[in-house]
């Protein structure tokens, strides 16, 4: 039985994926309580793994998001076993903080505290790393301590939105200098805000 938040049919708002037709299942719950979050995932349904793919069979696109909350509290790999015996494709949106399973497609880690060396067999490691950016000195303390381009995951800084214009102006040109300075980096923009859909 999982814990279900939300599942619905949009297109990838960030990272390498964007723009893509997906089927995102939410899962409630997480193991942070970051101040900026602007998930609600508190509240949910039971259901099981055939309830879930009854529920995401009608839509068109063969690409899953698993998100949250912290979908690797529930999901393992025998529930992505499932979702490729379906012929989808997985990916999968996590903080970094609990291994994640080894059979994913697409691993994004958006850390929110400094990230520990955990990237081994035991775990699937992230295709692209997207850390939230609020300021430079929070990359710096996030990165501390681990070297993310040994990694050989992509690097992405995403603006913080905290819902006051001019402060999101003052971050997204931090932000934009930062990856000046830091060409390793690259930006992503939470395009599904911008464009007004879920």
């Amino acid at each position: 039985m999982f814990r279900v938040n939300d599942i619905f049919y949009s297109l990838q708002g960030e990272g390498r994926n964007v723009g893509r037709a997906a089927v995102f299942i939410r899962f409630a719950g997480c193991n942070l309580r970051c101040p900026f979050c602007d998930t609600e995932f508190d509240s949910f349904r039971d259901m099981t793994a055939d309830e879930i793919m009854q529920a995401i069979a009608p839509f068109e696109s063969r690409f899953v998001v698993l998100t949250g909350g912290e979908p690797t509290i529930q999901v393992d790999e025998a529930f992505v076993d499932l979702l490729h015996a379906y012929g989808y494709e997985v990916a999968m949106e996590s903080n970094g903080t609990l291994p994640a399973p080894r059979n994913l497609d697409w691993l994004t880690v958006s850390p929110k505290r400094p990230l520990k060396e955990g990237w081994g067999s035991e775990a699937k490691r992230p295709d692209e790393i997207k850390i939230v950016f609020t300021s430079a000195e929070d990359i710096e303390t996030i990165c501390s301590s681990i070297e993310l381009t040994s990694i050989g995951a992509t690097l992405y800084l995403q603006p913080c939105d905290t819902g006051d214009a001019e402060q999101n102006r003052r971050i997204v040109a931090s932000c934009v200098d930062y990856i000046k300075r830091h060409p390793e980096w690259r930006l992503s923009l939470q395009t599904h805000k911008l464009i007004g859909i879920e």
